[in-house]
């Protein structure tokens, strides 16, 4: 199954990452710039050597990426120094061929072709020695750490509430309470398993559904959820305990506050090979006499922890934002769709 190793499998970076891709564009027009500014003398000059400088720099650099897009799985199944050499090689071929077809077409001097290709190889090196640097920072073991203390943080705090909805049904529903902590010992098993794995889309939204249920016993009628899931492919993979924090966020600030009912509502679909999640739930009316939202304080723990995996599993390539629109709060994530067949 997927893990969060995905992120640093090889030195060599995954050239169809954005993240990855990004960095490499910016990181490569930043040293363009520089040649700019010593090439010229007056702020004008600086800016023409800029453009002539980025004329030649970006149809090699695109050009390039592709090809290391295309190329990325057997990149990745070369020995990390011989896959390094490739990409080296393959930088200073695609740059003779660029400046012998410039010279060709009678755009450039005859004797600039080998200085081309020395820039074009020194700026790969330097980029290949960056994405080393930062491969060896986020190494595995290290990921996985960082990973176990965000989970570390939201489980406690799940667990806390969680017993406190038993305790709540103890005397008034002891009926009730019987079944929440039945369904608090199946919460606990899934609780427990390996966070540090992609987990299938189908028991995320299975441990959503019971959590609800264990809420909706402590808070009755008060809390209504509507679930809007488009047929999604089975075998999805997204990081554990992702939709569950959400919901607790929107159960804790949103629905327990207020003494009026209130909804929350689960989106999902999928659009161009991405996942899309919604949460939305009503928010407390400023003249209900339920407790005021700003006497619960760390209402953006769980959207910057869950911000924070995404970033360990995906890098640049999942979003999550949040808001009040219509008089709703909504949380929105989207993230690459995995499947358990994706492999290097």
């Amino acid at each position: 199954m997927e893990s969060i190793r995905q992120n640093t499998r090889h030195l060599l970076p995954d050239w169809r990452n954005q993240g990855v891709l990004w960095r490499a564009i910016i990181g490569v027009n930043l040293l363009a710039l520089g040649a700019a500014l010593v090439e010229a003398h007056t702020p004008a000059g600086w800016l023409a050597a800029f453009m002539e400088n980025a004329a030649w720099v970006e149809p090699l650099l695109l050009a390039n990426l592709l090809f290391l897009a295309l190329a990325r799985d057997a990149l990745w199944r070369c020995p990390p120094r011989l896959g390094q050499g490739v990409v080296l090689l393959a930088v200073a071929g695609s740059a003779i061929f660029l400046q012998d077809s410039w010279r060709f077409l009678g755009l450039t001097q005859d004797g600039l072709i080998w200085r081309a290709v020395l820039l074009a190889v020194g700026c790969a090196a330097l980029a290949l020695g960056y994405f080393e640097l930062r491969a060896q920072a986020l190494l595995p073991y290290l990921a996985e750490a960082r990973l176990a203390a965000l989970n570390a943080r939201i489980r406690p705090h799940f667990l806390f509430n969680a017993l406190n909805a038993a305790i709540a049904l103890i005397r008034s529903d002891p009926r009730g309470a019987e079944n929440a902590l039945e369904s608090l010992s199946d919460l606990f098993r899934a609780l427990l398993k390996n966070t540090q794995e992609l987990t299938p889309l189908s028991a995320e939204i299975a441990l959503g559904r019971q959590y609800l249920e264990l809420e909706k016993l402590r808070l009755g009628e008060r809390l209504q959820a509507r679930w809007d899931i488009e047929v999604l492919p089975q075998d999805t993979l997204v990081p554990p305990l992702m939709l569950q924090p959400l919901l607790e966020n929107a159960v804790y600030h949103g629905i327990e506050p207020s003494a009026q009912a209130g909804e929350i509502q689960v989106r999902m679909d999928m659009k161009d090979d991405r996942l899309r999640l919604e949460v939305i739930n009503t928010m407390k009316d400023p003249d209900d006499p339920g407790e005021g939202q700003e006497d619960r304080p760390g209402n953006r723990m769980a959207l910057e922890n869950i911000r924070q995996r995404l970033a360990l599993y995906y890098d640049m390539e999942a979003t999550l934002e949040h808001g009040v629109k219509n008089g709703l709060y909504r949380v929105r994530v989207e993230c690459p769709c995995r499947t358990r067949n994706f492999s290097v």
